[in-house]
């Protein structure tokens, strides 16, 4: 009903300072992972959440094993349900990471500062993704908090989780598997101007090659590992080469990409290197089979240096994130949110679906056959944000609107006929 979407509407403007301030809160606790230390910041919105009127909030600590073995100091999930009517209808997750990438150089703010500046709020993990946390509670809390005339039913988990940049087995995964949510739709963190329905998949590989090491004097007496090495490199960059011949079909995803990223190796100038170790990033577009391009790769390593007395190459797979969608264009939950975007975006034509080319904790619900789109704050491509990048920037416009339109969305999938 429309007297409700505008209640909804006004609710969220009224309170659009608390969000804000809510923000802030989250954006100046440290979560940079790594080095992943994010019970922290999971403490804190557990408590915010309790705050606010969350009443069955959960602070779910990981296992300490689990957590250094994924390469983090400390980590917990927070969990609140909220339960319309008997919770008989739809089943509704919200989805979004609190860790960020350490903010790096080149930064003319307080990157744990949340300044806020020309209607813009600046911080390290504002855009990625700490807004969604905000935009998403706010949405829930309109919908708790508004009177309204029509009658809701059903029930949505807020899941708000901390190692999205370390792959997300210990998150989302995690609350999956062990079905502390048990969603039949997923709204993941995402982007204001469009709705995200595919990302790439990711491979990481380190190539260790070991060799023998030898005076500089003598060359001949050993096995040169950062030789075979560069040999290596030429042919993955070689490889490279080809892969643009390949285009995704899917808007905003083009061609399956390959980056060095690290390299190390050698003892000393005057020694014949006996190690070097390549670091490896293969990213796989949705209608790429993973396994036949991890397969190809290794074939391309272990035959670059074939030749070479002494060399011995190990390849060893460090992340393999499944690639996520496309979700049908014709789905309800996407339909439902393209419909209550045109509402609030007034003028500014219709909600574009597309890909993009990173990888995200969508992809978890996807392998799980469950309906998903990525939405939330933020502009239509990550670079408009500076994400990942010095002085990363949301504006407070994008928050208020996403949060209107989630709790609009919300609205309509919560079937009371249902």
């Amino acid at each position: 009903m429309i007297q409700d979407k505008q209640a909804l509407v006004r609710w969220i403007d009224e309170h659009q300072g608390e969000m804000t301030e809510f923000l802030k809160k989250l954006v100046q606790i440290p979560s940079d992972n790594p080095k992943g230390d994010c019970y922290p910041i999971a403490s804190l919105l557990h408590r915010q959440l309790g705050e606010l009127g969350f009443g069955h909030t959960s602070l779910l600590e990981v296992d300490a094993n689990e957590v250094k073995e994924a390469g983090m100091i400390s980590l917990a999930n927070v969990v609140a349900k909220v339960v319309f009517g008997a919770g008989n209808g739809a089943r509704i997750a919200l989805n979004a990471h609190g860790d960020v990438v350490p903010p790096g150089l080149g930064w003319s703010v307080d990157p744990y500062g949340g300044e806020v500046i020309d209607g813009k709020m600046f911080g390290r993990g504002v855009a990625v993704s700490k807004s969604d946390i905000a935009a998403y509670t706010y949405a829930v809390m309109a919908l708790k908090q508004t009177q309204l005339n029509r009658r809701l039913e059903g029930s949505i988990d807020l899941a708000f989780t901390f190692d999205e940049e370390t792959g997300g087995e210990l998150g989302p995964k995690r609350l999956l598997d062990q079905q502390v949510i048990k969603p039949d739709q997923v709204i993941a963190a995402g982007f204001t101007y469009s709705a995200v329905n595919a990302h790439n998949g990711c491979l990481h590989f380190e190539i260790k090659v070991t060799g023998k090491s030898a005076h500089a004097a003598l060359p001949h007496t050993g096995a040169d590992a950062i030789e075979a090495g560069s040999k290596i490199l030429a042919a993955l960059y070689e490889y490279r080469q080809t892969l643009g011949a390949n285009i995704s079909s899917i808007s905003g995803i083009d061609s399956p990409t390959l980056v060095v990223g690290l390299i190390s190796g050698g003892i000393n100038t005057n020694v014949v290197p006996d190690e070097c170790k390549i670091r490896v990033d293969r990213r796989v577009i949705p209608e790429e089979d993973g396994n036949k391009a991890e397969i190809e790769f290794r074939e391309i390593v272990e035959q670059a240096a074939a030749d070479m007395d002494g060399i011995k190459i190990e390849i060893r797979k460090i992340l393999d994130a499944k690639s996520f969608g496309p979700v049908p264009e014709d789905t309800p939950l996407i339909s439902a949110l393209a419909g209550n975007w045109e509402m609030i975006m007034k003028n500014k034509g219709s909600l574009e679906i597309n890909g993009v080319p990173i990888y995200a904790d969508a992809r978890h619900f996807y392998a799980a056959d469950i309906p998903t789109i990525m939405f939330g704050v933020g502009p239509k491509v990550l670079e408009e944000a500076n994400g990942h990048r010095a002085d990363e920037n949301i504006r407070l416009e994008d928050l208020n609107d996403a949060a209107k339109i989630l709790a609009c969305t919300l609205y309509d999938l919560l079937d009371d006929k249902k």
